[in-house]
């Protein structure tokens, strides 16, 4: 895990004003749900075997893409597209950890 900047004082009480906190939370939930979901199928999931055959780059933001560009437009303002945005970018993040640090 990559730390940046200080780290901050356990301690200290941060006044979240765009509500992270809570839609951290919110992720970390959404994300769970995911891992036992029929498409996570004898608990790999189809986003491994497609990062392991080292299309995981471009299979995120591609991913990250398509649901920015269909928020708004399929089932209206839909949250779920802005949470799987969010996941992709972490899988994206994830990836990008994996491959650099192999290089």
């Amino acid at each position: 895990m990559k730390i940046y900047g200080n780290p901050t004082p356990t301690n200290l009480k941060i006044d979240y004003k765009y509500s992270e906190d809570e839609i951290l939370s919110e992720m970390k939930e959404y994300i769970d749900k995911t891992y036992v979901s029929h498409y996570s199928l004898n608990k790999f999931q189809a986003t491994e075997f497609i990062i392991d055959s080292g299309h995981g780059e471009g299979f995120c933001i591609g991913n990250i893409l398509k649901y920015a560009q269909r928020y708004g437009k399929k089932e209206g303002k839909n949250r779920n597209d802005l949470l799987k945005v969010i996941h992709y970018g972490i899988m994206a993040l994830h990836n990008h950890d994996t491959t650099e640090n192999k290089l």
